[in-house]
Parts: structure tokens; C-alpha cells; sequence
């Protein structure tokens, strides 16, 4: 096979055994690879209602087809999938680096972890050469210095390591997995299922060649979009980076703060993208086979936090920052070092923590419950001292590290109204309340909260920018609108293409086909690719129904839809209604061709070749006592 290395490896943590299977071509061609062939295997090889962190939930790595090809940004990609322990429906994780490429290299589009281990263990992968390792001196430590530690142990520095940290052993339900060293498969807590299986780390090391069916033509390709990557579609990325979104979802208070008690920051000059690179900037860096290079690396020049480093984006910045009513990056520098070093989800960590801190404000926590952490909005030193206490599961930070909805759940008292998520996955930093396409498109996704499933606030966004009123209006059409973006985002998933290299695929489903073709030789068309994203999404769908997931499901958080912007200027009074919300959904359930409770249908199945999956829709048909639907 070209592109695809055509194997696929499974590991039984349980026996410590290891085997190889042929990659199912169908699948292949079906489910692309990345995140759609991880989840069509994982309805394979997971049971309906399994506990996340049971032995029998499976861990499965994927490439994609561009995986370990020169591809700019496409190369070097990988995703975990697995049943969340957030949301208890699909959960999934991509990251870039090189991880992805030595492990195509290696010659795999996919490993599957089942059982788990008696003691801790890691997985070394050398090429065709598979075993399991004694991993109890690595217990307790960072994904990086796991990472180093393990290059030592094998002698080679050019080994690549995907490690869970501190938090991940310890079962935090938003533990991420990070490979070189700052590079995170973050959200839906796929560390926390790693960690759950005793597994500590997965090294490797590759060889082999992966190739393509028409070189001569993919290297022009390829010499076209180290062009267009040095253009205006990724200058973003390039100079400030995402944190360059903070003035411009400040400028039109769409930027959720304290909590979602206000929709624009008063300070948000101090943790803007201009002054983190004026002050804070140390180095840009890329991924192999990236054009572009955003990953911003700072460092803490002076003060409390001195030393301080990592990589910031815009996510973890605002949830630590305005989200927390916090206006010192040295601080956020600090946070995301500490999530780096637990293995935490960073943007999940400072949801919780501003949780927890509307709960001090309220009176629903006491100083007392916080173990003596003052966590009032704006308190940097209670954002470090919550973040180290998630890591560690000790005291109060044994419940937050259950995840915002959890945590609600336990704490009661009211609690579960500050707890702002979907379907247990905290929310990212786009105020719901004043984009409703976006709304629509995070009420809907099929991992929780979640920007990256659906990227519909840039439709709100640049309306926002403009001055047009369209953002705040909930309408049929916005259905279509997320269902189309949705199709074109879980085909970049799954050939794993950098997200932040959307905007060089001018000719959208076109370009990503002839990627297709010339890397695979298969003869598709710019239609079999939206119709692979449709088929991803519906296998997804699919997935959280058999786990009892529903329309229900599919919602806002409670201050979205009860609480309205209350600042002065151009979100003031916006929200979204429960009337607006059964509109959107509705819409796009049509467009879907769901029914209304969000289910496919059979019919809409057969259209899309997935009559093997058929048996899902007609049980739930069956024990909701419904007839049979064509």
C-alpha cells in the first residue's frame, strides 16, 4: 500500500502479548485513518456501557495516510481514541510533533491496547521489534523527563516518547498524554484511560520508508503548499500565534471571564498575544514537515515565577487568565509548566480552578474546603496552588481533578450551576452566549465542549468583526452551515493535516482529495471526501448513542442559556434560549438526516455504505420500543 503502512498492532497488557494484523483496506478507504479509523475500530473492539478505566475500554493509537510523508504539517500527526472518562462517550486527542512520524515509520497506521498491565510498564516499539518494559522507575515522574530517562535507557536521543505524567497515574479524569515534551493529545481524558491501564509510556523508533503513489507529483504538490503556508492564510500562526485572539474576542466580548460572569476583560491588554510576545517570547519552533512554525516557547525573565517555561496558545492562556480573572502571564506561563509537568489538560485545568473559585465567591466552598487556597477571581497564586493540587489528587484537588461536572455533582449545593461543560468536557474560550452558530456547533460535538470539532465560531466571529448582528440570531441554515464544517474538520482529523493550515487548502474538499490520490494512488473525488467526513461523523453519532447519549445530551452550560451577558456593549443581554437551542438542533438534525432525537437513521446509513453498523440504531430502536425506521 502506498501511504498507509498496511499493518496494524495489537497489545495485551494483560498477557503482555503482542501481534500484527492486516489493516482492514475497506476501513482504510471508508474511515480514512487518524480519528475516523480510531473510532470505527474502537465501536469494534469496545462493549456497549464499559467503564472507561475498565481493562475490556480499549487505548487505540492511529497515523494517518499522510503520517510520515514530507506533507507540510500532515507528516508528523497521530490521535488517541478510547471511551472518555469525561464525557463517557467517544473520546479523542490529536497531536502533532514527531511522535506520529517515527511511529508510520515504524510501520503502523494503528496499535490497540487491550487489558491491563499487573505493574507499570511502557511499550517499545523498534520497528518490527515490539516488547513491553519495566516502567517502575519512571512512576511519579513528567513526561519529559520520562521522555529523557527513557532515551537514556535505550541509548538512542532520537527516540520519540508519548508519556502520561503524575496525573495521569493517578487517574485525572482530564489527564492528556504529551509527546516531545510540550506537545499534548489534551481534552477528553485519554491519559487518565492510559493511566487506568498501567501504561506509562509508548516509545519508538522507525525505519522504514513510507510511500507515495505519485512521487514526482506530490513533491510539486508539496513545493505549492510550502508557498501558500508562507502566506496571509497562516500569518497568525506564524507572528503572534493564537494568543492573538484575545483583543479580538475582547474587542467584541465574546471572551468568556470569571467564569462566564462577564463576556470581555478588563485587563485583557496584560495577557494579550502582543504583550506575551513583546515580554514573555523566547523562541518559535515547528513540528517535522511543519512550513509554517507557531509553537511560541516562553520564558519567565524575573519575579515569583522566574524560570518559568512553556509553550502558550490562546485556549490555556484565556482559561487561566480572563477566565479566571487573572492578569499576570508570568502566572499562566507558570500554570501551563505545571500542567506540562502533571500531564493536564491546561484548558480544562483552568476551568476547573475558576469553578472553583465562583464557588468560593458564592459561598458554596469555604476557605476551609480549599485546604486554606484564597481562590477569589484574580488570585494568580490560588491558579498555581489548585493546578499543583489537581496534579497530585491531594485534598481538594482529589475532587477537582474529577472534572468540573463531577466535581458539581459532589460538591451540590447549587454547584453544578457554575459548572460550565458539555457532556463533562469544560468549555473552551468562546462565549457562547453572543455566537450562536458556535453554540450550535458545541451543543452538537461529539467529544464535549469543544472548538476544534467544528471551528463555527469563525462564521460569528468575522460577523462580529464586521458589525454584523447575525452572531446573536438563531436560524434555520446554521444546521447545514456546522454540519458541513464538521465534515471538512473529521477529514483533517483523520488524515491528521494541521488545523492550522486550513485556510492554504483554497480549493477545500478539492486539494484534500488530490492529497489523497497522490498519496495513496485510491481515485477519489472532492464528493468521496465530504462523504468520508459525513460517514466519520456518523460513526461517531453512533458511538455515543450505543453509550446511551442523546439529544438530551447535546446542551449548553447553564450560564449560556440563563444567564445574560451582563456588560455594557455589543453582547450586552445576549443568551441562548432553550426555544433558540431546539431550533438549531432541529436544523441540524435535518441536515444531518437524523431524526429529532439526534439518531441516524437507517436510511441515512445505507446511503453512506455503513450497513455493518446498522444493529446500533435498530437496538436503541428496539428497547425504546419504537417500529423500525427506513
Amino acid at each position: 500500500m502506498h501511504g498507509y503502512a498496511g499493518r496494524v498492532l495489537h497489545v495485551d497488557l494483560t498477557t503482555g502479548k503482542t501481534h500484527v494484523e492486516p489493516l482492514n483496506v475497506e476501513y482504510a478507504k471508508k474511515y480514512i485513518g487518524g480519528i475516523g479509523l480510531g473510532m470505527r475500530l474502537l465501536l469494534d473492539y469496545s462493549k456497549p456501557g464499559v467503564d472507561p478505566f475498565s481493562p475490556e475500554n480499549p487505548l487505540i493509537l492511529t497515523t494517518g495516510p499522510i503520517s510520515g510523508t514530507v506533507w507540510p504539517t500532515g507528516g508528523n500527526g497521530h490521535a488517541f481514541v478510547s471511551k472518555s472518562p469525561q464525557s463517557f462517550g467517544v473520546g479523542e486527542s490529536k497531536s502533532h510533533g514527531s511522535f506520529g512520524t517515527e511511529l508510520k515509520r515504524a510501520g503502523y497506521d494503528a496499535v490497540i491496547f487491550t487489558g491491563k498491565s499487573e505493574k507499570p510498564v511502557y511499550l517499545w516499539i523498534d520497528d518490527d521489534t515490539v516488547q513491553l518494559r519495566d516502567a517502575k522507575h519512571l512512576m511519579g515522574k513528567s513526561p519529559s523527563e520520562t521522555e529523557d530517562m527513557i532515551r537514556e535507557e535505550l541509548g538512542d536521543y532520537y527516540i520519540r516518547v508519548a508519556a502520561i505524567g503524575p496525573a495521569g497515574e493517578k487517574l485525572v479524569r482530564l489527564a492528556c498524554i504529551i509527546n516531545d515534551k510540550t506537545r499534548a493529545a489534551g481534552r477528553t481524558g485519554m491519559g487518565a484511560v492510559m493511566g487506568s491501564k498501567k501504561l506509562k509510556a509508548i516509545a519508538v523508533r522507525g525505519t522504514h520508508d513510507v510511500t507515495v503513489a505519485k512521487p514526482d507529483e506530490f513533491l510539486e504538490f508539496v513545493k505549492e503548499f510550502h508557498e501558500r503556508m508562507k502566506g496571509p492564510a497562516t500569518q497568525k500562526y506564524r507572528t503572534l500565534g493564537t494568543p492573538l485572539n484575545v483583543l479580538v474576542h475582547n474587542k467584541i466580548a465574546c471572551l468568556p471571564t470569571r467564569n462566564y460572569n462577564n463576556a470581555s476583560f478588563e485587563a485583557a491588554e496584560k495577557v494579550s498575544g502582543e504583550y506575551l510576545n513583546e515580554h514573555y517570547v523566547a523562541k518559535i519552533i515547528g513540528c517535522s514537515s511543519c512550513a509554517m512554525r507557531c509553537e511560541h516557547m516562553c520564558v519567565v525573565p524575573e519575579g515569583p515565577y522566574k524560570g518559568a517555561m512553556s509553550r502558550v496558545e490562546y485556549e490555556p492562556l484565556w482559561a487561566m487568565a480572563p477566565y479566571c480573572g487573572i492578569d499576570r502571564l508570568d502566572a499562566v506561563i507558570k500554570g501551563m509548566e505545571l500542567c506540562n509537568h502533571y500531564g493536564i489538560d491546561a484548558i480544562g485545568a483552568g476551568v476547573i480552578v475558576a469553578f472553583a473559585m465562583d464557588c468560593y465567591e458564592n459561598g458554596i466552598l469555604t476557605k476551609e474546603d480549599l485546604d486554606g487556597v484564597e481562590a477569589r477571581f484574580g488570585n494568580h497564586e490560588a491558579l498555581i496552588q489548585l493546578i499543583e493540587k489537581m496534579g497530585k489528587r491531594e485534598g481538594i484537588g482529589d475532587l477537582l481533578a474529577e472534572g468540573v461536572k463531577v466535581a458539581a455533582e459532589k460538591i451540590g449545593k447549587g454547584a453544578e450551576k457554575f459548572a460550565q461543560h458539555i457532556k463533562g468536557v469544560e468549555v473552551t474560550g468562546y462565549d457562547l452566549r453572543t455566537l450562536k452558530t458556535a453554540a450550535l456547533g458545541f451543543a452538537v460535538s461529539f467529544r464535549g465542549a469543544d472548538h476544534n470539532r467544528h471551528g463555527a465560531y469563525g462564521f460569528d466571529v468575522t460577523w462580529g468583526k464586521e458589525g454584523n448582528p447575525k452572531r446573536f440570531i438563531a436560524e434555520k441554515g446554521r444546521g447545514k452551515m456546522v454540519k458541513d464544517r464538521e465534515d471538512l474538520y473529521t477529514v483533517i482529523d483523520s488524515l491528521i493535516i494541521c488545523k492550522f493550515s486550513r485556510g492554504t487548502y483554497y480549493n477545500g474538499f478539492e486539494d484534500i482529495a488530490k492529497l489523497y490520490r497522490l498519496v495513496t494512488g485510491f481515485e477519489v473525488t472532492a464528493e468521496d471526501m465530504r462523504r468520508s467526513g459525513e460517514r466519520i461523523n456518523n460513526v461517531a453519532r453512533l458511538f455515543n448513542v450505543r453509550e446511551g447519549l442523546s439529544r438530551k445530551d447535546d446542551t449548553l452550560p447553564y450560564k449560556v442559556m440563563h444567564h445574560p451577558v451582563p456588560d455594557e456593549g455589543p453582547s450586552k443581554g445576549a443568551y441562548v434560549s432553550q426555544e433558540e437551542l431546539d431550533l438549531l438542533l432541529d436544523d441540524y438534525y435535518e441536515a444531518r438526516g437524523w431524526t429529532k432525537d439526534g439518531i441516524p437513521t437507517i436510511e441515512k446509513l445505507k446511503e453512506l455504505e455503513m450497513d455493518d453498523l446498522i444493529h446500533i440504531v435498530e437496538n436503541k430502536l428496539k428497547k425504546a420500543g419504537k417500529p423500525r425506521e427506513e
